[in-house]
């Protein structure tokens, strides 16, 4: 709930002292200065006449240590954070509640797994996605978002791991073929991207894909030596599963993941439960928000200038592609799969055959994530 009044004290939680330690070392939190560093934070959000925000204590501070307690990029995170929201329509919408139908469906498919953590434990949050859970017939990669987008605003609110330690996200692709591969469309999973990277306020520590075909697991080592420094220590691949315990203990982990911590539906029944406490939470979500024609020296927000290449998100479009190629790179699992790589301008050409379909060609624009005009997909039986 927000504060009642601009100088209410803050009520912040405790963190453990593991947790305390790693803040002060980590994120250069100061304990005495949290209580007016978030009402200097406060005040600012209220003195916007563009930006109706959240001031819930909790919600402030996790953009006070996702920014490292700067206050000026605390300020422009939580700026963004509203901004750009409304420049992805396809995820932040009016079904995206507690209690919709939809989300409700996907929450009990156990497509998103958030492994609890013991709370004397100082490690990243650790979520499962698995990939092949859903029916990529029936549901659209937009509602997988979604739902793993109120659940990372969950994280943000009340998981002192996620907002101290960061999170990793340990991606199940058993199963996964060329049709989910093309199910995936291109911005949008380029412009969520941006938003997780330069809006959210945790920070990503890693992305581990498990049960990958071994053909690919040999392709990825094969290309990561040219991989930069930051990104071959922060994505692992591997064909098997047991690459999961070196960064989480098999004790926190449920039973069919070879864990002793409960079975998957115990943890979808916990995650369910938690969802539907924050119901008036995201019913109220509809009053936040930013109004552009009341943003300072009246200059309309471009959102073009942090989803296209040419904006100030630059560098991070850079990263970004460089992490698409990775991404994309999951083609391998097609059996038969043949490529050929240009990145002189820009473009990937993927020719692939299956024993089942004829010989095409897929052109992925890199620099941007959309498709050319001339591209078109084959449907893989």
């Amino acid at each position: 709930m927000d504060p009642i009044h601009i100088e209410a004290p803050p009520v912040i939680r405790p963190l453990s002292p593991a947790l305390e330690n790693v803040a002060i070392k980590e994120l250069n939190e100061n304990p005495a200065r949290l209580a007016e560093d978030l009402l200097i934070l406060r005040r600012w959000i209220w003195s916007q006449p563009h930006l109706k925000a959240r001031t819930n204590d909790q919600f402030l501070l996790a953009f006070l240590r996702g920014s490292k307690f700067s206050l000026e990029r605390a300020k422009q995170k939580i700026d963004r954070y509203y901004t750009l929201k409304a420049a992805i329509p396809e995820v932040f919408n009016e079904q995206r509640q507690s209690d919709d139908p939809l989300v409700l469906e996907i929450v009990r498919m156990g497509v998103i797994l958030q492994i609890p953590l013991p709370p004397d434990e100082s490690r990243p949050c650790v979520t499962i996605i698995r990939s092949t859970a859903y029916d990529i017939n029936k549901y659209k990669f937009a509602d997988i978002i979604r739902v793993g987008s109120m659940f990372g605003e969950i994280m943000m609110i009340e998981d002192d791991n996620s907002t101290v330690c960061g999170y990793l996200e340990i991606m199940d692709m058993i199963g996964v073929t060329g049709s989910h591969l093309f199910h995936l469309p291109p911005d949008l999973v380029r412009k969520f991207s941006i938003f997780a990277d330069e809006a959210m306020p945790m920070r990503q520590k890693g992305t581990c894909f498990i049960n990958v075909p071994l053909s690919f697991e040999k392709g990825f080592n094969t290309m990561k030596a040219f991989f930069p420094e930051k990104m071959k220590n922060r994505i692992t691949v591997s064909s098997s599963i047991d690459v999961i315990y070196d960064f989480v203990p098999a004790a926190y982990l449920p039973e069919e993941y070879g864990g002793t911590n409960g079975t998957i539906n115990d943890i979808i029944k916990r995650m369910e439960t938690k969802l539907l406490k924050y119901r008036d939470y995201f019913l109220n979500e509809r009053h936040y928000g930013t109004e552009e024609k009341l943003r300072e020296c009246n200059v309309k927000y471009d959102y073009e200038s942090h989803f296209g290449i040419e904006g100030s998100f630059r560098k991070t479009l850079d990263v970004k592609r460089q992490q698409m190629l990775v991404f994309i790179d999951i083609i391998f699992i097609i059996p038969h799969c043949q490529i050929k790589t240009n990145v002189g301008n820009g473009n990937i050409l993927y020719q692939k055959t299956h024993k089942n379909i004829s010989q095409s060609t897929l052109i992925l624009n890199a620099r941007t994530g959309e498709l050319p005009e001339n591209c078109y997909e084959d449907s893989v039986s």
